[in-house]
């Protein structure tokens, strides 16, 4: 259990001074679930609890057990909706718990927006040549924009929707990526590594991965800076039931002429004068059910574009996503420097 979990974790066996000075600690997020030596939740506990009982004339001498909520909010891990959290995000920090009530982790709703229960793999191999001199000694996926690297702004949005296992497919420059997020340890995430012995395209490397815990898995380019709604990407994908669904960016192409639309024998059956169209275009984010995965061949080389024509040919479900958000593909040496000056106005 990392820090943040541990940190609102106290025993039974504990003093009720002791309580009070934990609680002091954790200053807004001043909550405390109480747990037997077995660290099952029996209550939580505030400081308003403890005021309560001093009032009633509890004292320094009673337990915890007189001070606490004996019916806290909590849910079950794996049996939890999305609209089940939505629902307990009024009460601000909420634990997660086994079958057997053991607290295993902790969402504080101040940090973290939901719980996607979804794998991610996240392509950082690419060796970023356009980029030139720039990921000459540097891979692309860890350029700084402002204060940190490109890649670490998609894996801090991750975090926010509950991401706590990413998986880095890594080429060129690897060990650089490897040494500066190791196992994910200091980010309070575990971060693992797959790396191609040859190119294997753009989606072809995943099945590196010997085991996916979810059903469905978002799979995203590196070197993208985005503001991307992952819980909204989520519930659309959940409720179109889609086989694969990838997030598009909108482009408008204004003709400067009046368009003649004819039919096959050149007959003109209209007039549009300088008309605008609207095309959209791949933005390097995907969700994908996992089964879908076994369309990929094994140690070739293979293209997210290749499965997706196989996925239409299969009459399997494609659908877009069209992003209402920032987005920006960090390719070319205009790109980073675009990047360089909206960072200091966009959240991400």
């Amino acid at each position: 259990m990392d820090e943040n979990v541990n940190k609102h974790i106290i025993v039974q066996t504990t003093n009720v001074r002791n309580a009070l000075i934990l609680l002091d600690k954790l200053s807004t997020d001043a909550i405390l679930f109480v747990v037997d030596e077995n660290n099952r939740l029996i209550g939580s506990l505030t400081d308003g609890d403890i005021r309560r009982g001093f009032i009633k004339g509890l004292d320094f001498n009673n337990t915890l057990a007189d001070y606490m909520n004996h019916n806290p909010v909590y849910l079950i891990e794996k049996t939890f909706s999305l609209e089940d959290l939505e629902s307990a995000e009024r009460f601000k920090i909420v634990p997660i718990l086994k079958d057997n009530h053991e607290v295993i982790d902790i969402i504080n709703f101040r940090f973290q927006r939901t719980i996607l229960p979804i794998d991610v793999v996240i392509m950082a191999g690419g060796k970023g040549q356009r980029l030139l001199p720039l990921t000459a000694t540097t891979p692309k996926p860890l350029l700084k924009i402002g204060e940190k690297p490109i890649i670490e702004y998609n894996i801090d949005r991750l975090k926010k929707v509950g991401i706590k296992n990413i998986t880095l497919s890594v080429n060129y420059l690897a060990s650089q990526i490897i040494d500066y997020f190791g196992n994910g340890e200091k980010k309070g995430i575990n971060i693992d590594y797959i790396q191609e012995d040859k190119p294997l395209g753009t989606i072809g490397s995943i099945l590196l991965k010997q085991k996916f815990l979810h059903d469905d898995v978002l799979v995203m380019n590196s070197d993208l800076l985005t503001n991307i709604d992952f819980a909204d990407f989520y519930k659309t994908f959940k409720h179109t039931n889609a086989d694969i669904a990838v997030a598009a960016v909108s482009y408008k192409v204004k003709v400067p002429y009046g368009i003649l639309e004819t039919n096959s024998e050149n007959v003109v059956m209209s007039l549009k004068e300088k008309p605008s169209y609207t095309f959209f275009s791949n933005a390097g984010i995907y969700l994908i059910k996992k089964e879908i995965l076994s369309m990929i061949p094994r140690n070739t080389f293979f293209d997210i574009t290749d499965l997706m024509e196989r996925v239409i040919e299969m009459k399997n479900v494609l659908i877009t996503y069209p992003l209402n958000c920032y987005w920006l593909d960090i390719g070319k040496h205009d790109d980073f420097q675009k990047a360089q000056e909206d960072i200091k106005h966009i959240k991400l």
